[in-house]
């Protein structure tokens, strides 16, 4: 039996996923690690405990003897995009890794913009905007901020990419996950020699460049051994997590869009042509699909909204359903299933850790607009919700303008699972949602990546077809569309009223 194994290194943990030929899953593991806030708006990780992870979620996947480690052909790494690993000479880490959610490099981002000549400018070699997520201002706060870090660091590589290189040794990287660095010229897709002059970056702080199928070495004996693993396992170059996960909801061609809620959230669109929005709100990537391109809006805090309300404001209720066995979460979307669409009123800002898209501002903050004597928990768990689906349709609503066909919205995530928030989308966005038969997102796109790499099938559009159908489908409902209509619409007021105070703050 053929098998192929999916690696994500999420910012929560690993999960490493085995799948068959046909796309069916065999066994599947995870192991967690922490995130570290240091100062107020910095969100760092330790790199060696994603190789630590990882090394433990494939030999327990392994161990759960569904298949022989000497069967496993091929391996596709997924991971967090935009985080940047800093490695010294002996490929040692200088420094724990800045992550995606990081908002400290607002000052580097004009320091780009000001080098390149503008923001029309930059657009113009890497198709975006200067964004504090991404990996470029990253490394310029390390060359501002640690210059003796910065003088030891030989090359700058992305969370999946060290991985890899622990795995075989080699140096390479994705078009789709590099081109969340904003150093790659995502048109040609290829680095932008040109930006990195501009600021003074040596074109070898970076590693080649691969499309998301192909293989990019096979593994070292010595990690094949521990692992249980053959020698010859090849390791695809696979995904940023986005691109990722569209291919494991079969985001493969013209027409199909996803949404993801997880900790943060992302409406995804497939595009046969590169677009562009002028305004620089949402991204244009590579997708993982050879010789395409994909568009994101992407909010920073989506689950992450409902997983801070969970934890922070209703401690007593998640022991209590810990103690009965069941999830908190339930709880929280029976109560706001008792809520009109609406919910009388009040509305959320889900923007806890700044926001993307459309708005770009790492100062911006969470809010509940509109609180009374008559709002309950139910009202305020269902605000989060709605107002987490308005952000998304922020970026939908780009797309949209921008002319690209949208005939399908897929839901995946942890956000998927929940029938109200699958129906909210439908309504909020006034599209069917479907559902898949499979949900295990970017760990499960890789598998498929890894799968066409080993030869297993022709592209990536045939290992979708094998192995994904739809399952289910929710219609929007005519009577939650005025409310709907409406509460977006005072949604879309808050932000720009609230901006000079959310600087001021």
């Amino acid at each position: 039996m053929d098998v192929f194994l999916g690696i994500d290194i999420g910012t929560s943990g690993t999960k490493a996923l085995a799948v068959n030929t046909e796309g069916a899953i065999l066994a599947q593991a995870v192991r967690e690690y922490p995130c570290h806030h240091p100062r107020p708006l910095w969100s760092e990780q330790d790199p060696e405990d994603w190789w630590e992870a990882t090394c433990e979620a494939i030999r327990d996947t392994i161990s759960q003897e569904k298949f022989d480690g000497a069967d496993v052909r091929a391996i596709g790494l997924s991971g967090q995009m935009h985080g940047s690993v800093f490695l010294d000479s002996r490929d040692q880490v200088v420094r724990p890794a800045l992550l995606w959610n990081d908002q400290r490099t607002t000052p580097e981002c004009a320091e780009i913009e000001d080098r390149a000549g503008g923001r029309d400018a930059l657009i113009r070699m890497v198709v975006n905007p200067a964004l504090t997520g991404f990996t470029a201002p990253k490394i310029l706060w390390l060359r501002n901020h640690e210059p003796e870090n910065f003088e030891r660091t030989k090359r700058v590589l992305l969370p999946k990419d060290f991985v890899r290189l622990r795995l075989t040794g080699e140096y390479a990287t994705d078009v789709s996950d590099a081109s969340g660095m904003l150093l790659l010229d995502v048109a040609k897709r290829r680095w932008s020699t040109e930006l990195m002059a501009a600021l003074e970056l040596e074109e070898s702080l970076f590693v080649r460049c691969f499309e998301s199928h192909q293989p990019t070495g096979q593994l070292r004996s010595d990690v094949a051994a521990e692992l249980g693993l053959s020698p010859k396992c090849q390791v695809a170059a696979g995904a940023g997590d986005c691109a990722a996960g569209a291919v494991g909801n079969g985001i493969v061609r013209s027409g199909l869009a996803s949404t993801s809620i997880g900790t943060s959230g992302v409406v995804f669109v497939h595009s046969d042509e590169m677009r562009i929005d002028p305004a620089g709100r949402a991204h244009t990537f590579c997708h993982a699909v050879d010789g395409t391109w994909h568009m994101m809006g992407v909010s920073l805090s989506a689950g992450g909204t409902l997983q801070w309300f969970r934890d922070r404001l209703c401690p007593e209720l998640a022991s209590d359903c810990r103690d009965q066995g069941r999830s908190a979460y339930d709880a929280l979307s029976e109560e706001a299933q008792g809520v009109p669409a609406g919910c009388d009123g009040l509305i959320c800002l889900p923007y806890l850790a700044g926001e993307r898209t459309p708005h770009a501002d790492p100062k911006a903050r969470g809010c509940f607009i509109g609180l009374t004597l008559a709002h309950t928990r139910g009202h305020m768990t269902r605000a989060i919700m709605e107002g987490v689906t308005f952000a998304l349709r922020d970026g939908l609503e780009i797309f949209r303008e921008l002319g690209i066909p949208i005939e399908e919205v897929r839901a995946s995530g942890g956000g998927a699972k929940n029938e109200l928030w699958r129906q909210m989308q439908a309504d909020v966005f006034a599209s069917p949602i479907t559902t898949i038969n499979v949900e295990e997102g970017p760990a499960y796109g890789v598998a498929l990546l890894a799968a066409v790499a080993a030869g297993a099938h022709q592209n990536i559009q045939d290992a979708c077809s094998a192995a994904i159908s739809v399952t289910g489908r929710q219609s929007p409902r005519v009577e939650h569309q005025s409310s709907y209509a409406e509460a977006y619409a005072r949604f879309q007021e808050l932000y720009p009223t609230l901006a000079p105070s959310f600087q001021k703050l």
